[in-house]
């Protein structure tokens, strides 16, 4: 049997959405049991251990621009017809790649083709394993009219991504003495309140960082992007029916996230994003990272947000409005701070994320049940999904795979990566195309020696780590 009639076996479902739609009503969901750890050991699997065979019609295989004599194809499919599978594949530890730095290298050839296609206005990627950065690439422009390359000092927005930005510098000030976890919001912000009183005092720090506020998913992000102040939002969370009780579901939120920059602010005396700059920015050397529009301006290097346009792709200038969330949604960075970021968050830098920390950050909360659902590849990798402190934690085909996606108008970012082999990679890109989007579960297919699927360029786009969108 030939590479390529291999690849077609192995072929899954294509289409639906990256993200789940948003502004749905909160479903109930049970509070998790830590049986996902950051030790390294794979998560318990809830499927059988190999994927059923599909039949699939209308496969076009197009060979990779860049690749040698023997490299398999990367195929593309144009009118699929599939059945969808029944179990999801479990990764086996001995089929797991030994060679990081050749996965690296297919990658690259993979960016080849995403640079020959125009399907993206600017990208930029980067791989690491263990402390060790093992591809930095800028494909693209960060400004399609000009034509300024994407580099790996080009300044992007990290919209969701900033998530975890809150949840780290909370950590860092809850080891200080400045707060706990289970700080009631209440006593840090007298005048909050919810639509239920009782229920509001009993909200904390973890409550609101890990979206069990028991609100409906996304409140008053739409009017949030019809410029209304923050502020006043979160006042108006008062006349908000609560959809389950504080801290039993969960309902994706920017607003109520957002109130952890209320409480640093309380506990330090300072503004929030100097607070991150100080103990998260400046120790990781992140040195383009910065919060605000102007601040993304004002970089030297700064991804336009593009949209497209008849002769390709159209730059235009950034909306403002999710930036007034800056804890949900106001980073902005290059993929050479992600990179520092990512070997950070993968244990390699204790003297700012200590290992108990990256404990607290990555341990389950809230199941999620629905991502399971929300795109092909979660459908065809996912056996259980649950939410921790700024981090999606999933059980990708048996193993704990640690993720979160990013997007505001014109901008799109993905985090992802595999704790038990220090393995992980970042992408971020400046325009709405989806192509990117399969690239990562294929990145990590091949890691895990899954079987091989093509993702990339299939999905519609996610909404569901869209702020105003979906999660």
């Amino acid at each position: 049997m030939s590479s390529t009639q291999r690849i077609v076996i192995a072929m899954a479902i294509f289409g639906s959405i990256f993200f789940s739609a948003g502004s749905l009503a909160a479903g109930k969901a049970k509070t998790s049991k830590p049986s996902h750890t950051t030790s390294g050991k794979s998560v318990a699997s809830k499927s059988a251990a190999a994927a059923a065979k599909h039949k699939v019609a209308g496969i076009r295989v197009k060979p990779a621009v860049a690749g040698k004599r023997g490299k398999k194809p990367i195929v593309r499919a144009r009118n699929v017809a599939i059945t969808p599978p029944v179990v999801v594949p479990i990764a086996d530890e001995r089929a797991v790649s030994r060679d990081a730095p050749a996965i690296a290298r297919e990658f690259n050839r993979w960016l080849d083709e995403v640079a020959a296609s125009s399907d993206v206005s600017g990208l930029a990627a980067a791989i690491v394993k263990d402390d060790k950065v093992l591809l930095e690439r800028g494909v693209g422009f960060a400004d399609w009219t000009s034509r300024e390359p994407v580099t790996g000092e080009t300044v992007f927005r990290l919209a969701s991504l900033s998530k975890a930005f809150a949840t780290a510098l909370t950590g860092v000030l809850v080891q200080d003495g400045l707060m706990h976890w289970d700080t009631k919001v209440a006593g840090m912000l007298p005048t909050f309140t919810l639509n239920d009183d009782a229920a509001a005092q009993k909200l904390t720090v973890r409550d609101i960082l890990s979206h069990r506020v028991g609100l409906p998913h996304n409140t008053y992000d739409n009017l949030l992007e019809h410029d209304e102040p923050y502020e006043l939002l979160v006042e108006r969370l008062k006349d908000v029916p609560l959809a389950c009780p504080v801290g039993d579901c969960y309902g994706y939120q920017n607003i109520a996230f957002s109130l952890i920059g209320d409480v640093t602010y309380a506990v330090t005396g300072d503004f929030y994003y100097h607070q991150v700059e100080k103990r998260i920015f400046h120790p990781l050397h992140m040195s383009t990272a910065t919060y605000g529009r102007d601040a993304l301006e004002g970089s030297k290097s700064w991804a336009r947000p593009h949209h497209h346009a008849a002769n390709g792709w159209s730059p235009f200038v950034p909306n403002e409005n999710y930036y007034h969330v800056a804890p949900a949604a106001g980073v902005n960075a290059s993929i050479r701070d992600m990179e520092q970021w990512l070997i950070a968050q993968m244990g390699g830098r204790p003297n700012v994320l200590s290992p108990s920390l990256l404990t607290a950050l990555h341990t389950p909360l809230v199941e999620t049940e629905r991502e399971t659902r929300a795109s092909s590849w979660r459908r065809g990798r996912i056996n259980d999904a649950q939410y921790a402190l700024g981090w999606r934690i999933y059980d990708y085909a048996g193993t704990t795979l640690v993720f979160h996606a990013g997007a505001v108008q014109g901008y799109r970012a993905m985090i992802a990566f595999l704790p038990k082999y220090r393995f992980g990679a970042v992408m971020l890109w400046n325009c709405e195309s989806p192509m990117p989007i399969g690239l990562m579960p294929m990145l990590i297919d091949r890691y895990l020696g899954l079987p091989e699927v093509n993702w990339a360029g299939i999905d519609r786009a996610d909404t569901e780590d869209l702020p105003g969108g979906g999660d």
